[in-house]
Protein backbone atom coordinates (compact mmCIF):
# COMPACT_ATOMS: atom_id res chain seq x y z
CA UNK A 1 0.00 0.00 0.00
CA UNK A 2 1.27 3.44 -0.91
CA UNK A 3 1.19 6.77 0.91
CA UNK A 4 -1.00 9.84 0.42
CA UNK A 5 1.11 12.96 1.04
CA UNK A 6 -0.57 16.36 1.56
CA UNK A 7 1.77 19.22 0.58
CA UNK A 8 0.70 22.68 1.75
CA UNK A 9 2.09 26.18 2.01
CA UNK A 10 0.52 28.08 4.89
CA UNK A 11 0.78 31.28 6.88
CA UNK A 12 1.24 31.43 10.64
CA UNK A 13 -2.56 31.69 11.03
CA UNK A 14 -2.86 28.63 8.74
CA UNK A 15 -4.22 30.38 5.66
CA UNK A 16 -3.43 28.23 2.63
CA UNK A 17 -5.27 30.15 -0.08
CA UNK A 18 -3.53 31.29 -3.27
CA UNK A 19 0.13 31.25 -2.22
CA UNK A 20 1.39 31.23 -5.79
CA UNK A 21 -0.12 34.29 -7.43
CA UNK A 22 -2.92 36.89 -7.47
CA UNK A 23 -5.00 34.99 -10.04
CA UNK A 24 -4.79 31.60 -8.33
CA UNK A 25 -7.92 31.91 -6.15
CA UNK A 26 -8.89 35.58 -6.00
CA UNK A 27 -12.49 35.41 -4.72
CA UNK A 28 -12.66 37.67 -1.67
CA UNK A 29 -8.93 37.31 -1.06
CA UNK A 30 -6.57 40.29 -1.47
CA UNK A 31 -3.26 38.52 -0.74
CA UNK A 32 -2.80 36.16 -3.69
CA UNK A 33 0.90 35.43 -4.16
CA UNK A 34 1.83 35.93 -0.50
CA UNK A 35 4.46 33.17 -0.65
CA UNK A 36 6.64 34.72 -3.35
CA UNK A 37 8.47 37.31 -1.18
CA UNK A 38 9.27 34.63 1.40
CA UNK A 39 10.88 32.03 -0.86
CA UNK A 40 14.57 31.30 -0.37
CA UNK A 41 17.05 28.71 -1.54
CA UNK A 42 16.63 26.46 1.49
CA UNK A 43 12.86 26.34 1.10
CA UNK A 44 13.21 25.60 -2.60
CA UNK A 45 15.53 22.70 -1.82
CA UNK A 46 13.07 21.31 0.74
CA UNK A 47 10.20 21.49 -1.73
CA UNK A 48 12.19 19.72 -4.44
CA UNK A 49 13.20 16.98 -1.98
CA UNK A 50 9.59 16.51 -0.88
CA UNK A 51 8.57 15.51 -4.40
CA UNK A 52 11.25 12.88 -4.89
CA UNK A 53 9.66 9.53 -5.68
CA UNK A 54 6.27 11.00 -6.56
CA UNK A 55 4.41 8.65 -8.89
CA UNK A 56 0.94 10.27 -8.96
CA UNK A 57 -0.84 13.57 -8.26
CA UNK A 58 -4.22 13.87 -6.56
CA UNK A 59 -5.75 17.29 -7.17
CA UNK A 60 -8.91 19.25 -6.62
CA UNK A 61 -10.60 20.84 -9.63
CA UNK A 62 -9.26 24.38 -9.19
CA UNK A 63 -5.66 23.27 -8.67
CA UNK A 64 -5.92 20.81 -11.54
CA UNK A 65 -7.12 23.51 -13.94
CA UNK A 66 -4.25 25.81 -12.91
CA UNK A 67 -1.67 23.04 -13.28
CA UNK A 68 -3.07 21.82 -16.60
CA UNK A 69 -2.83 25.33 -18.04
CA UNK A 70 0.74 25.84 -16.85
CA UNK A 71 2.90 22.73 -16.52
CA UNK A 72 2.56 21.24 -20.03
CA UNK A 73 4.34 24.36 -21.34
CA UNK A 74 7.24 24.50 -18.85
CA UNK A 75 9.52 21.62 -19.87
CA UNK A 76 12.95 22.92 -20.80
CA UNK A 77 12.47 26.11 -18.80
CA UNK A 78 13.36 27.25 -15.31
CA UNK A 79 10.90 24.78 -13.74
CA UNK A 80 11.85 21.87 -15.97
CA UNK A 81 12.33 19.40 -13.10
CA UNK A 82 8.82 19.85 -11.76
CA UNK A 83 7.32 20.14 -15.24
CA UNK A 84 8.87 16.85 -16.34
CA UNK A 85 7.60 15.13 -13.20
CA UNK A 86 4.08 16.54 -13.25
CA UNK A 87 3.64 15.94 -16.97
CA UNK A 88 4.78 12.32 -16.77
CA UNK A 89 2.90 10.94 -13.75
CA UNK A 90 -0.83 10.06 -13.60
CA UNK A 91 -3.09 12.88 -12.46
CA UNK A 92 -6.30 12.14 -10.55
CA UNK A 93 -8.92 14.90 -10.34
CA UNK A 94 -11.58 15.15 -7.63
CA UNK A 95 -14.45 17.08 -9.17
CA UNK A 96 -18.24 16.93 -9.37
CA UNK A 97 -18.12 18.78 -12.70
CA UNK A 98 -16.60 17.96 -16.06
CA UNK A 99 -12.95 19.04 -16.10
CA UNK A 100 -10.98 19.15 -19.34
CA UNK A 101 -8.84 16.02 -19.09
CA UNK A 102 -6.63 16.76 -22.10
CA UNK A 103 -3.51 16.99 -19.90
CA UNK A 104 -1.80 13.66 -20.58
CA UNK A 105 -2.41 11.03 -17.91
CA UNK A 106 -5.43 12.72 -16.34
CA UNK A 107 -8.39 10.81 -14.87
CA UNK A 108 -11.47 12.06 -13.06
CA UNK A 109 -12.34 10.24 -9.85
CA UNK A 110 -15.72 8.65 -9.31
CA UNK A 111 -18.38 10.05 -6.93
CA UNK A 112 -17.26 7.96 -3.95
CA UNK A 113 -14.08 9.85 -3.10
CA UNK A 114 -13.07 7.63 -0.17
CA UNK A 115 -13.19 4.48 -2.29
CA UNK A 116 -11.35 6.20 -5.14
CA UNK A 117 -8.55 7.48 -2.89
CA UNK A 118 -8.05 4.05 -1.34
CA UNK A 119 -7.77 2.55 -4.83
CA UNK A 120 -5.17 5.17 -5.78
CA UNK A 121 -3.23 4.40 -2.62
CA UNK A 122 -3.19 0.70 -3.57
CA UNK A 123 -2.00 1.54 -7.09
CA UNK A 124 0.85 3.95 -6.32
CA UNK A 125 3.65 4.36 -3.78
CA UNK A 126 3.80 8.14 -3.28
CA UNK A 127 0.71 10.17 -4.19
CA UNK A 128 1.02 13.93 -3.71
CA UNK A 129 -1.91 16.23 -2.93
CA UNK A 130 -0.88 19.78 -3.83
CA UNK A 131 -2.94 22.79 -2.72
CA UNK A 132 -6.55 21.69 -3.37
CA UNK A 133 -7.86 23.00 -0.04
CA UNK A 134 -11.43 21.76 -0.55
CA UNK A 135 -10.17 18.26 -1.30
CA UNK A 136 -7.80 18.45 1.67
CA UNK A 137 -10.77 19.08 4.00
CA UNK A 138 -12.29 15.76 2.93
CA UNK A 139 -9.01 13.89 3.27
CA UNK A 140 -8.49 15.30 6.77
CA UNK A 141 -12.05 14.55 7.85
CA UNK A 142 -11.89 10.96 6.57
CA UNK A 143 -8.25 10.50 7.67
CA UNK A 144 -7.39 9.56 4.10
CA UNK A 145 -3.81 10.77 4.29
CA UNK A 146 -0.53 9.35 5.57
CA UNK A 147 1.82 12.35 5.52
CA UNK A 148 1.24 16.06 6.04
CA UNK A 149 3.98 18.48 4.94
CA UNK A 150 3.50 22.09 6.05
CA UNK A 151 5.68 25.04 5.08
CA UNK A 152 4.67 27.65 7.68
CA UNK A 153 5.52 31.18 6.57
CA UNK A 154 6.16 34.05 9.02
CA UNK A 155 3.15 36.21 8.17
CA UNK A 156 -0.41 36.57 9.49
CA UNK A 157 -3.14 37.43 6.97
CA UNK A 158 -6.33 37.23 9.02
CA UNK A 159 -8.45 36.31 5.98
CA UNK A 160 -8.54 33.44 3.53
CA UNK A 161 -9.24 29.72 3.36
CA UNK A 162 -7.63 27.79 6.18
CA UNK A 163 -5.75 24.49 6.09
CA UNK A 164 -8.12 23.05 8.70
CA UNK A 165 -11.22 24.93 7.55
CA UNK A 166 -14.09 22.54 8.23
CA UNK A 167 -12.16 19.33 7.66
CA UNK A 168 -10.57 18.84 11.04
CA UNK A 169 -11.58 15.96 13.30
CA UNK A 170 -9.73 14.82 16.45
CA UNK A 171 -6.55 13.28 15.04
CA UNK A 172 -3.13 12.30 16.31
CA UNK A 173 -0.07 13.02 14.19
CA UNK A 174 3.60 12.48 14.87
CA UNK A 175 6.52 14.67 13.83
CA UNK A 176 8.77 12.64 11.51
CA UNK A 177 11.87 14.83 11.62
CA UNK A 178 13.10 17.96 13.39
CA UNK A 179 11.61 21.21 12.04
CA UNK A 180 13.88 23.20 9.74
CA UNK A 181 13.78 26.91 9.00
CA UNK A 182 14.80 28.86 5.93
CA UNK A 183 16.70 32.13 5.94
CA UNK A 184 13.48 34.15 5.68
CA UNK A 185 11.81 32.31 8.54
CA UNK A 186 9.70 29.68 6.78
CA UNK A 187 9.52 26.53 8.92
CA UNK A 188 9.10 23.08 7.38
CA UNK A 189 7.10 20.54 9.41
CA UNK A 190 6.60 16.93 8.32
CA UNK A 191 3.98 14.85 10.10
CA UNK A 192 2.61 11.32 9.78
CA UNK A 193 -0.91 10.24 10.65
CA UNK A 194 -0.86 8.37 13.97
CA UNK A 195 -3.31 6.00 15.60
CA UNK A 196 -6.03 7.03 17.99
CA UNK A 197 -7.40 10.42 18.97
CA UNK A 198 -5.90 13.11 21.22
CA UNK A 199 -5.69 12.20 24.90
CA UNK A 200 -6.38 14.59 27.74
CA UNK A 201 -4.82 15.04 31.17
CA UNK A 202 -4.78 17.19 34.24
CA UNK A 203 -1.85 19.60 34.69
CA UNK A 204 -2.58 19.78 38.43
CA UNK A 205 -2.13 16.02 38.92
CA UNK A 206 0.81 14.95 41.15
CA UNK A 207 2.42 12.93 38.35
CA UNK A 208 2.39 15.74 35.81
CA UNK A 209 6.20 15.56 35.63
CA UNK A 210 6.97 19.17 36.58
CA UNK A 211 8.95 18.16 39.65
CA UNK A 212 9.00 19.59 43.16
CA UNK A 213 12.16 21.27 44.45
CA UNK A 214 10.88 22.02 47.93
Amino acid sequence: MGLIHIELFTTLDLVGQAPGGPDEDPAGFPFGGWQAPLLDEATGTQIAAAYEGTDALLLGRRTYDLFAAYWPHQEGGQDNEFATLFNSVPKYVASRGKPDLSWAGSTQLGPDLAVAVREIRDRHRHVKVVGSLNLVQTLLREKLFDRLDLWVHPIVLGVGKKVFDGGAVPTNVTLLEPPTAGRKGTVFLRYALADGTPATGDMSAPDRGLGDDR
